[in-house]
């Protein structure tokens, strides 16, 4: 399987489904593992880092219109000109991020407009900035969490990400959520605070094995 799937998808899997929104894998088979999200807020659709595939307009339309695409690090602009331009929306990006978009884009502070998300940096590193968004509910997180294999060690259902291990961040620490929705690998649906809780705290324990499990994947 391909580290990185290119090209648009001819098809993708649904990955997570709530009251409030969807997420899918464009590219199932790749190791990546991208993984994005539509958020709904009163009939309105705000898309998180999306990978664009055929037929994904479908599944937004489930959900209402779409207002919006979120881009919520550096390095995920992915396909969100490609989106956003189909919908004729912007591309909404927190302030202090600089993605590696060719399309205007909309800087944004505080909170998401019109919604209760509230755009939160986690990772302030050099040549890495990352926001995630949480409503007191739902927490979407680009890189600094995920759930792909290359992620996770042990028992974790969550884990933080194979570079942030030795300091992960502490922005996380704030979060209760009931689910959180990750940038790679499917999301955590059920008992999602305990989840995060168990990942930060023993990150930097478990990281020696993190990262021989992490490379083990990649071979």
């Amino acid at each position: 399987m391909p580290m990185k799937a290119t090209g648009r998808a001819t098809d993708f899997a649904e990955i997570d489904r709530f009251d409030d929104g969807v997420g899918w894998i464009a590219h199932p088979e790749e190791e990546m593992q991208r993984a994005s999200h539509a958020l709904a807020v009163d009939d309105e659709v705000w898309v998180v880092d999306p990978v664009d595939a055929e037929g994904i307009d479908d599944l937004f339309a489930e959900f209402g219109e779409v207002q919006g695409v979120v881009v919520l690090m550096d390095r995920h602009g992915r396909d969100a000109a490609a989106v956003a331009e189909r919908h004729d929306v912007p591309i909404y990006v927190p302030s202090f991020v600089d993605p590696d978009i060719n399309a205007r884009t909309q800087p944004v502070t505080g909170e998401l407009p019109g919604t209760d998300f509230e755009v939160v940096r986690t990772v302030d590193w050099p040549g890495w900035d990352e926001a995630a968004l949480y409503d007191g509910e739902t927490l979407v997180v680009g890189d600094a969490v995920g759930t792909a294999k290359y992620f996770t060690t042990g028992d974790e259902r969550v884990g933080v990400h194979p570079m942030l291990r030795v300091k992960p961040p502490k922005a996380l620490e704030q979060f209760e959520p009931e689910r959180i929705l990750v940038g790679h690998g499917e999301s955590v649906m059920t008992d999602a605070a305990s989840a995060l809780e168990y990942a930060l705290d023993g990150a930097r324990r478990r990281a020696p094995k993190a990262w021989l499990d992490a490379v083990r994947s990649m071979v």
